[in-house]
């Protein structure tokens, strides 16, 4: 195979998407369906000065009051970003008046495969190659925010505001520091992480001690994106492009969803000669009574209908 390559999965109620490099996950991508996804195209009516309600029903704020625009007028808007889910309500979408023709933005599949990249879809009956390159330690990073590297540790803190990395670990604090830069930028990168960014590394003495640090976050973080130096006290913010929510925001806006997505990509790959009783928790239980679809789904593709025990 390539030296890189895109494992991609049409999941049930998720499609799925890793790049994978010398065995490891470099970025990993969960879309769900039905969202309004960035590059759509969509005939709205302005219903505040920078409200967009789209024929669908859906909300998207403007970037700026449109000009000469009325309210009630008949628009045509582009999504830029997409929804943000945050504790307690979510960001809309945001958009902007175009000309353009209506259309819908591309998807997970579309996005990776515009990449270059080569791109592998992979099947249940399949070995579970997302699996071998780490999926579930990926999730387990968003879901809880523990991040290992040699000789530290990172919390992973999403915000309303920023998303926060504080630092951890032994030995000394300007190689610690050195390493949780590298350990933050591949975080970034994997858990597609935008907007605000706060690093709470070890209070590292000197300029050029800190320079370094600052220097790693460039080597190995790709633009676009922008970042203070490493003051005094060891904190340092990176602003990234943010078109859509990253993999711990998307995870923890609905853990029961999450879990249940989980549980049932596990349930299709059980050989067709093991048992077809399976153990679920009251919120994965509950969550599936309520997605009827995702297990009309799983019947359809197993070819069998799954007991579950509480």
């Amino acid at each position: 195979m390539p030296e890189a390559y895109w494992l991609y999965e049409d999941g049930i109620g998720e499609a799925r998407a890793t790049l994978i490099d010398d065995d490891r996950i470099l970025a990993a991508r969960i879309e769900l369906p039905g969202r309004l996804r960035v590059g759509t195209v969509a005939r709205a009516r302005l219903t505040e000065f920078q409200l967009a309600t789209l024929d669908t029903g859906e909300q998207v704020m403007l970037d700026r009051r449109p000009p000469g625009v009325t309210l009630g007028s008949a628009i045509t808007v582009e999504v830029v970003r997409e929804a943000i889910p945050e504790p307690g309500r979510a960001k809309r979408a945001r958009g902007r008046m175009t000309d353009a023709t209506p259309a819908t933005g591309p998807n997970l599949l579309a996005r990776i495969t515009a990449t270059g990249v080569p791109v592998r879809t992979l099947r249940a009956h399949e070995p579970d190659l997302l699996e071998q390159a780490g999926w579930s330690e990926v999730l387990d990073e968003a879901l809880f925010g523990e991040i290992a590297f040699a000789g530290g540790a990172l919390r992973m803190s999403p915000t309303p505001a920023m998303t926060l990395f504080d630092v951890d670990g032994d030995g000394p604090l300007d190689v610690l520091a050195e390493r949780a830069a590298v350990a933050v930028a591949h975080a970034i990168r994997r858990h597609g992480i935008g907007g605000s960014i706060g690093v709470d590394f070890p209070s590292v003495t000197g300029k050029a001690t800190r320079q370094a640090v600052a220097a790693a976050i460039d080597a190995h973080l790709a633009l676009p994106f922008e970042r203070t130096a490493v003051n005094g006290f060891g904190f340092m913010q990176i602003v990234r492009p943010r078109p859509r929510a990253s993999l711990p925001e998307l995870l923890r806006d609905d853990l029961a969803a999450a879990s249940t997505r989980a549980a049932l990509r596990q349930i299709e790959r059980v050989p067709a000669t093991a048992p077809n009783r399976h153990r679920l928790s009251g919120p994965v239980g509950a969550c599936l009574d309520a997605h009827p679809d995702w297990l009309d789904e799983l019947v359809r593709r197993t070819g069998r209908t799954p007991i579950f025990n509480a």
